[in-house]
């Protein structure tokens, strides 16, 4: 038997693994062979994990059988651990070791090797040089024209002053425009020049940046032609034609799911169950908490997780809108010949998707209401519940709009969270932007993310919950999810997030309960509100 496996003693029975397996994009709590799993190897790896050894990183199981029936588990971490690629116990990656060896290091010199250059080019001593004599000459044509401005300034108070005006002074006059005339038109021939040596050495940067990236892409084509892509059948492909005809993402094949799957094949083993943790610190981007399983991302995983599983029976990945409860009618709150307001419930779109089994609405159960067209101001998710606000003419519509963009409407969200909030109140200011490896959720990034602001207080606490009033003054997506969620924020997912939190069969506690704004026809100020249902 591979010592890379390790079997479970005693063996499960059959009854205890499901018929087909659950597919890897599935959120939830994993089955409890995967779970039992994972609870072993984070009891194995220690809390040292989580102290900054290495970092947070997710890890993966995959409950596997073989021939006889024997059930064991693989393990799998993404990327690298604590700098290696091959750790002892856990699956190796997807690439050819002996390949990458063949041109990776080398490769890996000559990158090192133009970034150098790169960086010589930029501030290097012809860089700097060149900077200062651009400063020296900028300096010296200024004193230069300074000292010619003092002096037609005595002159043209000599002229001034005279009382009769010669043609001497005329003469003199024209002198003084002439020279500087030509001291303009010499500083201008100076800053041509250093200008022509500038875009000389701006032309040498670009090459050597496009040089790099030339290498850098080629470099990245040699390393996803090392990775083999083998299914259950034995079929091989390259990774690129997994993603074709995009290009593959950085980290593609890296992440532990596929790392888990090819090796079960490599050994001939049956997958059977796939569950995958975070464990350690929370990213920066945040989104992901210690001891909390996550569906594969799909990014990366989507394209290449079926590739691998082609053969076997697995059930379907999840759709948006599957497993959610039938929604009720959306209950009208405020009604009047402009504009409605609706308290949403969970389980039920905004507006229509795009396949036809996403066609229910708020949009469109509101148009069979009213027989009207209807226009959505602003949305809520699916698995958020609350007040909505529904013009009935395209005019209400554009005047709410702008009142949204303007941030004169009000609105107050209520949320259970799942953990012990510090603090009563407070602010919360994290730029949101879409991860693009992990669709739809959002991550933090200072750097590209947009702004986003949200004012919070505490309303009640319970046994490892805090219940908290929310004022978002921006209109981000799952923004108030992730303020919630992030370190940097709450520190506290909401209860039954999917996607930044733990899903444990509840809803996401989370209800708009509040809106104020003035009515866009008759100017009254309206405060409508629809308590929380929990």
């Amino acid at each position: 038997m591979t010592p890379d496996v390790r079997w479970f003693e005693p063996q499960p029975r059959a009854d205890e693994l499901p018929a087909r397996m659950p597919s890897p994009f599935a959120a939830g709590a994993p089955h409890p062979l995967a779970a039992r799993a994972i609870a072993e190897l984070l009891a194995e790896l220690g809390p040292e994990q989580l102290d900054g050894g290495g970092g947070g990183k997710m890890f993966g199981v995959l409950v596997v059988e073989d021939a006889a029936g024997r059930v064991g588990v693989l393990r799998a971490f993404s990327g690298m651990l604590r700098g290696r690629w091959f750790v002892e116990g856990f699956a190796p990656p997807l690439f050819d070791p002996v390949e990458r060896d063949r041109f990776w290091p080398a490769g890996e010199a000559e990158l090192a090797v133009l970034a150098a250059r790169i960086d010589e080019l930029r501030e290097g001593a012809a860089a700097r040089a060149l900077l200062d004599q651009a400063e020296a000459a900028e300096a010296q044509q200024l004193l230069i024209l300074a000292g010619i401005a003092t002096r037609h300034a005595a002159s043209r108070a000599d002229r001034h002053a005279a009382p009769v005006r010669t043609a001497a002074h005329d003469q003199q006059s024209r002198a003084d425009s002439a020279e500087r005339r030509r001291a303009e038109a010499e500083r201008r021939a100076v800053r041509a020049g250093l200008a022509v040596r500038a875009r000389a050495q701006a032309a040498l940067v670009e090459a050597a940046v496009e040089a790099r990236a030339a290498r850098s892409r080629a470099l990245l084509g040699q390393i996803f032609d090392s990775y083999v892509v083998v299914d259950a059948r034995g079929t091989r492909r390259s990774l690129a034609s997994v993603y074709a005809p995009e290009a593959p993402p950085g980290g593609a094949g890296d992440c532990a799911a596929p790392k888990l799957v090819a090796h079960a094949h490599r050994l001939g083993l049956r997958p059977r169950l796939l569950a995958e943790v975070w464990w350690g610190p929370p990213p920066a981007t945040g989104g992901r908490h210690a001891g909390t399983f996550y569906p594969a991302c799909r990014g990366k995983c989507g394209p290449l997780l079926p590739v691998l599983l082609a053969g076997l029976d697995v059930d379907d990945p999840p759709r948006f809108g599957d497993g959610v409860p039938a929604a009720v009618e959306p209950r009208v709150v405020f009604e009047d010949p402009w504009l409605v307001v609706v308290d949403k419930p969970v389980g039920l779109l905004s507006v229509p998707g795009r396949h036809a089994r996403l066609r229910d609405s708020v949009a469109t159960r509101l148009v069979a209401r009213y027989g009207e067209a209807t226009r959505v101001v602003h949305r809520l998710d699916l698995d958020t519940s609350g007040l909505m606000i529904v013009a009935r003419d395209a005019e209400t519509h554009a005047d709410l709009q702008r009142a949204f963009a303007r941030r004169e409407v009000a609105k107050r969200y209520v949320a259970w969270l799942d953990g012990e909030v510090a603090g009563d109140t407070g602010t919360i200011a994290l730029a949101l932007r879409g991860d693009l490896d992990d669709r739809p959720r959002q991550i933090v990034d200072a750097v590209h993310g947009k702004a986003a602001t949200t004012t919070w207080q505490v309303l009640a606490r319970g046994p490892g919950r805090t219940r908290v009033a929310l004022h978002p003054h921006t209109g981000r997506t799952h923004q108030l999810r992730v303020h919630a969620a992030h370190r940097l924020g709450l520190g506290a997912p909401i209860v039954g997030d999917r996607l930044y939190g733990r899903v444990d069969g509840a809803r996401l506690l989370l209800h708009a309960e509040a809106l104020a704004f003035r009515h866009p026809r008759t100017g009254a100020r309206l405060a409508i509100e629809a308590p929380a249902p929990f």
